[in-house]
Order: C-alpha cells, then structure tokens, then sequence
C-alpha cells in the first residue's frame, strides 16, 4: 500500500522483462486485489498494465489528479457495477438475389446492409430501454454487436446501490421470466470499472 495525499493505491513492483511477460493470470491476479479492495472500502481500478517510472513519478500523477481521483470517490462511494450479457435472436432476414445482375446485386447488398444495421440499432435501444425500465440503475453503459451466430449481444454494466444488491437480482430473475426471447446472463456485484471516469450513461451500438 503507497500512501498518496488522502488516498492510498495498491502497487507491486516489477522489472522491463514483467511487464514483457503480462499474461491472463497477471490479469486474474489485479482483478483479485482490486475485488479484495472492494470488499472493504471504496475503489477507483486503475487499467491493467498501468506503469509509473517510480515512487515519485506516482506520486506527481496522484497529486495532479487529486481533485479527479477524490470526485470520483465520493461518486462510487457505496456503489457496485452489476453486469449483463443480453443475447437475442438478429430478426433482419436478407431478400434473395435471383434474377438479379451482380451489380444489382451488389447494390442491393449495400442498401440491406444499411438497413439491417439500422433495425439492429432500433431494436438494441427499445430493448436497452426496455432494461433501464426494468432495473432503474444510478448509470448505465451499454453496447451491442451482432455475434458470427447471427445473434446480438448487448453488454450492460449498471451502477446500482451495495445496499441494493439484492432487489437487482430479484429484478433479474424477473425479467429473465418477462423475456423470454432474450438469454440472459448476470454477474456481480463487482467494483465500478466502467463508471471511474465516467458522470452519466452510455450506449455504443455497432453492427
């Protein structure tokens, strides 16, 4: 533990040649301690790989961010991300091209492309919608992208209240009956990953 103005961060020292040799189990081991941490008070995640030259070094970007790092704090105190993976059928059916010139066919290729994005990105915000509805979470961080399965997935991360835990899962036991055309798949509590530097709610939709 480095002590740094009014806060403290958890740092381990390491060589070039560790950095070099970051794996998925380095991966598993920050997300351990960030998640030991955040059991007992709360916690601004810095991102994986993050280096400081030296003590000094983390020391001026603490202080140079103090105002940041404290704002943030006060906003996450208390809080926890719940995550959610929503899989739903992708219902935009392509028309045949018989009869069809390659041209033509390329043509209307591009114009049902364009078109099954945009029906893609409707129905990811009614059903993005649909879940803010049903969950009412503090923020919210939602994306989509359609799966090589032909499916969409939305991935949502909600902040929501620690003392709240409880009446969110219920809530997703409820809509897991309520969609019944949606897989749904929920995990958490967890530390505000996606809410440090963010203020308010975000969607990203790709095709």
């Amino acid at each position: 533990m480095f002590p740094a103005s009014d806060l403290a961060v958890i740092v381990s020292e390491h060589s070039a040649e560790d950095h070099a040799r970051l794996d998925q189990q380095a991966a598993k081991d920050h997300a351990r301690v960030i998640a030991d941490c955040f059991k007992l008070s709360t916690v601004l995640p810095f991102r994986f790989g993050t280096t400081f030259q030296d003590d000094d070094a983390l020391r001026r970007s603490v202080r140079s961010n103090q105002r940041h790092f404290q704002a943030n704090v006060e906003r996450l105190r208390g809080k926890a991300e719940m995550h959610l993976k929503v899989l739903v059928d992708d219902t935009c059916p392509g028309n045949s091209a018989r009869d069809m010139t390659v041209g033509q066919q390329y043509l209307t290729s591009l114009r049902e492309s364009a078109s099954r994005q945009r029906e893609r990105q409707s129905k990811a915000r009614a059903l993005s919608v649909q879940m803010h509805r049903m969950f009412l979470p503090i923020a919210e961080e939602i994306t989509c992208k359609r799966m090589d399965s032909g499916k969409m997935l939305l991935d949502i991360a909600h902040l929501i209240d620690n003392k709240t835990v409880e009446r969110y899962q219920n809530k997703y036991s409820s809509a897991s009956v309520q969609l019944k055309e949606c897989r749904m798949q929920l995990s958490g509590p967890w530390p505000p990953y996606h809410f440090v530097h963010r203020s308010g709610a975000t969607q990203q939709h790709s095709a």
